[in-house]
Parts: structure tokens; C-alpha cells; sequence
């Protein structure tokens, strides 16, 4: 195990982004993405930071900054207003057009490829690191504070892999069906983080799932965002609902709620998290 967990470091110390180019000028940046604000803040650049967009909600102080509307449905005028030098941006910035528009005004646009996995989460940030010219800091930060990290999920995923726990994660509510996550979606790489088996992998993407399909399922573990559990009501609405309530998952009390960017924003505070829901997997 621990050659295993060496290789695995090196890896991780050897990738590299190579579509990460150092931006023209960084003096003032405007962020389309909650995970790049995040990446910001840990590399110390929050300084140079003019707005961000609504999914930038960590750290606090991130919430002060002016907001360009939601990742996904931009304004270009808005951000035009702001005087940017840079838009660093998660992949699925957009619509299309506003970043056309964007561009087609001289303003430099940069867009950050998404990996969900501990070694996306790296890449992730020595991207970022490149693209604002701090690559040496973050290579420290990187062995510091975060490969330590990295060895403890690793651990403790090795422990989840052998007991192959059945999870579950679920978005929220359409039309009274859970949607929850199948293939190719940043809950699915959570879960192969923490060592569990996706049991909605039958699909691509977030779908309505019905109650057949989920108890016959049989999730051992339920994970659920914050946002997504007011869908439902509470917790204890949620563990009445039909499609969970004949759940293992529900019969064990092993439904887990979270932040939801926390989980998914795939930056560096979600290797704590997916360490504390692989502690909770395995109690």
C-alpha cells in the first residue's frame, strides 16, 4: 500500500495542464466559477480579484465581491463594465455568445479544464497557479497543505473500496422524483473519491430517478447538498419520502448532507470534504 500511495504522489507531481498559459495581465480579474475564486484565495491572490460570480461563495470573504450573475448565463455588458484585464473561468462558463462577445472586445478570456478527482483538483490549481504566473508557491502549498491530505483519502478510500458502500447523491426535486447523478457528472468523482460505488451508473448525467429504481438500488449511503435537502423540506421529510424511506441508507440513518460547492466545486476544500464523508462511509 504505501508503493501504491508513492507512485500515486508522483503522479500527482509530475501532471501537468498543458493549456494553462500565464495571462497578459492579472491586475484585475474577474472569476466565472466558485471553485477558480477558491483557487484564488489559496494561492493568495485574492487582492487582484474585481467580481466573481454567484457560485463563488467560499471563502466569506468572497461573498463581498461584485457579483457577475451565475457561471453558466453571463451577461457580457456587466462584465464589460468592470474593466477586467483577465476572466478566468471553470470550463462550462458561458452561454457561448457572451463569451464571444468578450473576447471580440480585446478582453483576455482563460478557461480551466475540470477533472473530478484528487488529481483533477491538483491540476486544477496548478492551472490556475500558471495562468496568474504563481507556480512555484503553489507547488509548495500543493506538498504542504495538500498532498498530506491526499494520503489520508487514499487511506481511507482503500477501507470503502473493499467494503464497496452504495451511494447515492441526489440534487434535488423535479416534479416529486429525486434527481440524482449518474455517470460523467462531479457527484459520480466524488464518490470514486471516497472509495464507493455510484449505483446510479446505469446513465450519463443528473436524472429524475423513480422509487423502483431507487430501492432497487439499495443505496447503503444517501449524500444530499444543503440547497438540495430544502427540496425536499428537512431531513426527516426526506426520510419519508417513497423513493427512500425502504432505503438501507434510511433504515441506518446513514444520509449525509453537506455544502454542496463543498462537495462539487472540486477546489481545495473539497479533499476535506470528501475525507469527512469517507469517515462517515466508514463508521
Amino acid at each position: 500500500m504505501k508503493i501504491l500511495l508513492r507512485l500515486f504522489i508522483c503522479l500527482l507531481l509530475t501532471q501537468d495542464v498543458g493549456a494553462c498559459t500565464q495571462a497578459i495581465n492579472t491586475d484585475r480579474i474577474t472569476v466565472a466559477g466558485g471553485s477558480v475564486t477558491e483557487i484564488l484565495f489559496f494561492l493568495g491572490m485574492e487582492k487582484h480579484i474585481v467580481a466573481a460570480d454567484i457560485t463563488s461563495n467560499y471563502p466569506p470573504e468572497a461573498k463581498k465581491l461584485p457579483s457577475i450573475g451565475y457561471v453558466r448565463n453571463l451577461s457580457a455588458e456587466g462584465i464589460l463594465s468592470l474593466s477586467p484585464t483577465v476572466i478566468i473561468g471553470e470550463d462550462d462558463m458561458g452561454p457561448a455568445e457572451v463569451v464571444t462577445q468578450i473576447k471580440a472586445a480585446g478582453v483576455e478570456i482563460l478557461m480551466v479544464d475540470e477533472e473530478h478527482s484528487a488529481g483533477g483538483i491538483i491540476n486544477k490549481i496548478r492551472c490556475v497557479a500558471d495562468i496568474v504566473g504563481g507556480r512555484a508557491g503553489a507547488e509548495t502549498l500543493i506538498i504542504d497543505k495538500l498532498m498530506p491530505k491526499i494520503n489520508q483519502l487514499e487511506a481511507l478510500a482503500s477501507i470503502n473500496r473493499a467494503e464497496r458502500p452504495r451511494v447515492l447523491f441526489i440534487l434535488g426535486m423535479q416534479n416529486g422524483s429525486p434527481i440524482v447523478a449518474g455517470r460523467r457528472v462531479s457527484a459520480s468523482g466524488l464518490i470514486a473519491m471516497l472509495g464507493g460505488i455510484n449505483i446510479m451508473d446505469a446513465f450519463e448525467g443528473w436524472k429524475p430517478a423513480s422509487p423502483e429504481a431507487i430501492v432497487q438500488a439499495a443505496p447503503d449511503v444517501i449524500l444530499i447538498s444543503d440547497r438540495g435537502l430544502a427540496g425536499f423540506g428537512d431531513l426527516a421529510d426526506l426520510k419519508k419520502h417513497p423513493a427512500l424511506r425502504y432505503t438501507p441508507a434510511i433504515k441506518n440513518s446513514k444520509v449525509i448532507v453537506m455544502d454542496g460547492m463543498e462537495m462539487l466545486g472540486f477546489g481545495p476544500r473539497t479533499l476535506d470534504a470528501a475525507i469527512d464523508l469517507a469517515q462517515e462511509i466508514t463508521r
